[in-house]
């Protein structure tokens, strides 16, 4: 008989993952070792309503509503309200969410960013308070990156992935796990409308700095990644290429077949970085990947077509990212901190 035990944010995560791959709660339990019973009890708090570009509607277990459900009971009620009394705190962070597609969590750390002087200062449970009590005139959960709602539900068929055909990520070196060398990247494909956009952007992410960069392919075929990775290498040069993609984290996706391409330099005999496949349906083996993919989805919502999404567009997404106010950076930007690993390689 299994333990009860109290779920951590990494779990969470994990369980996300495991779910969005088609299992079921049960075998969500027996692998990450919890009841079912505590699964079931999670899964409540995380669920909400995920509305695709036709309008149609299947309900998903989020792992940040599940941990922000967690925090709120932890830390009460809360306060009273205050920010009537400061209309311009409640534009600025308006402006911050509905326009800027900020987190309340971001929005409040440009507030403290900006240098702007307040009336006043709430903090982000209360903040979230008060967009649940519909305190702001033009600012609701529906604008939020993840809203919570409750539906019917349409459960998710299972996928089956290809073998492993390169170096498991249980090779990788343990050093890149603890996220303290620059250099070592998760790869993932962002794709379109199922069935109607040939195209898909390939999204790394330099773990260290949480750095992204965005590539736009013209089809999702494993020539394509390869492709983009020659031009990405002769772009950085040959040497610095080496220093700045140390490694790289996929999954199993059909589109990462050709390990052996992406790894061959196209300047050099030599190997140009070095690739790792993650073990199937464990995406938070790459969970950097997967949360810079949510925030590509502010802007390209999941199933809508992008086929005609320019090089330009897709470079504001890119900047927009790596500008972004990251709360585990102290609310720092990835941009600071990448372009700070550069000159120490400099």
């Amino acid at each position: 008989m299994k333990k009860f035990k109290q779920m951590s944010k990494s779990d969470r995560i994990k369980m996300e993952a495991l779910l969005n791959a088609g299992l079921s709660k049960a075998a969500v339990a027996e692998q990450l070792h919890f009841h079912r019973s505590t699964i079931y009890r999670e899964y409540d708090k995380g669920k909400y309503m995920h509305r695709n570009s036709d309008y149609t509607e299947e309900e998903r277990y989020s792992s940040d509503l599940g941990q922000k459900a967690h925090d709120y009971a932890q830390e009460g009620k809360g306060r009273s309200l205050k920010i009537g009394n400061d209309r311009k705190l409640a534009e600025y962070i308006e402006n911050k969410i509905v326009d800027n597609r900020f987190s309340p969590e971001a929005a409040l750390a440009e507030v403290a960013r900006s240098g702007i002087e307040f009336k006043t200062t709430i903090s982000v449970r209360t903040l979230y308070r008060y967009i649940d009590n519909g305190i702001f005139l033009k600012l609701t959960n529906k604008d939020l990156p993840i809203k919570s709602k409750k539906k019917k539900h349409n459960k998710k068929v299972q996928v089956q992935k290809r073998a492993t055909a390169g170096e498991s990520i249980e090779n990788r070196p343990k050093e890149i796990e603890k996220r303290e060398i620059f250099g070592h990247w998760e790869m993932d494909t962002v794709k379109g409308k199922r069935g109607v956009t040939k195209s898909c952007m390939l999204v790394l992410t330099e773990r260290k700095t949480r750095d992204e960069i965005v590539i736009k392919l013209k089809d999702q075929g494993a020539a394509s990644v390869v492709d983009a990775l020659d031009r990405l290498e002769r772009k950085w040069g040959g040497d610095m290429f080496y220093k700045v993609f140390r490694s790289i984290t996929v999954d199993n996706g059909v589109e990462f077949s050709d390990y052996e391409g992406m790894e061959r330099s196209a300047l050099k005999e030599e190997k140009r970085t070095f690739v790792f496949y993650c073990h199937p349906y464990s995406s938070w083996e790459r969970g950097t990947n997967e949360n810079n993919n949510r925030l590509i989805r502010r802007h390209i919502p999941k199933g809508v077509d992008f086929e005609d999404t320019t090089d330009e567009e897709i470079k504001y997404i890119e900047t927009w990212i790596n500008n972004y106010p990251r709360g585990i950076f102290d609310f720092k930007t990835s941009a600071e901190l990448f372009d700070e690993e550069l000159q120490k390689l400099a």
